[in-house]
């Protein structure tokens, strides 16, 4: 099996570097970023290179790839990454951690960063370049598209589609046999119950301070 170069640089790829260490049969053996963004030879005693230098140090034919990025301008930086590395040649590795629990059936793309604690059950489809951070619930029959980014507890329900490129923020609700458009935004805590058209962002309302300060409290 190809040892991995990962495309990154910051926690995110510090993360990815961990598990795939010590939760994965693969080795990573170095770290890239664009040459604009190289400064230091090394990044967790391994390796830094230039991007742009990457297939000469580490090709393709020797070597698999993961681009450990964020949803960065809702996950644009990450899709030009993964594109750019695909238009080299490598083949894009995934993480699906021991700790989730998926099934035989299960089928994700490359890319694919899934976290502990997910639980993805039968019929659910996975697509490329999909981060599902730790403690999700994929219900059956849903379908995940490309390039989404998912944060912690989120509860997808049965027959759900969640449109390419979509983020969705810690606690949110799917409703089953919704399908939320390409683009989206769910803020934390969006209960979501109804179709949403591409580019929908549903925002709850945030923290409200009250007027009355905590030493005025009675019987805490």
């Amino acid at each position: 099996m190809k040892e991995i170069v990962v495309f990154g640089a910051g926690d995110i790829a510090a993360l990815a570097d961990f598990y795939f260490t010590h939760d994965s049969s693969r080795r990573v053996a170095a770290f890239t970023v664009d040459a604009a963004f190289v400064k230091d030879s090394t990044y967790l005693d391994r390796p830094l290179v230039p991007f742009e230098e990457v297939a000469s140090h580490y090709p393709p034919d020797r070597f698999d790839l993961f681009v450990a990025i964020s949803y960065a301008k809702l996950n644009a930086v990450r899709i030009a990454k993964t594109a750019a590395a695909r238009a080299m040649g490598y083949q894009l590795a995934s993480y699906v951690s021991s700790r989730a629990t998926t099934f035989a059936d299960l089928t994700h793309g490359d890319n694919c960063f899934i976290l502990e604690n997910n639980v993805i059950q039968p019929f659910a489809r996975i697509g490329a370049n999909v981060t599902l951070w730790s403690g999700n619930h994929i219900g059956h029959h849903s379908t995940i598209e490309d390039n989404v980014f998912m944060a912690s507890h989120v509860v997808v329900s049965g027959g759900v589609r969640v449109g390419e490129a979509s983020f969705v923020g810690v606690n949110v609700t799917v409703r089953d046999h919704v399908t939320i458009g390409a683009r989206c935004v769910l803020g934390a805590g969006a209960l979501v119950l109804d179709n949403l058209p591409d580019g929908s962002v549903v925002a709850p309302r945030g923290t409200e301070i009250s007027p009355v300060p905590s030493h005025r409290l009675r019987g805490i």
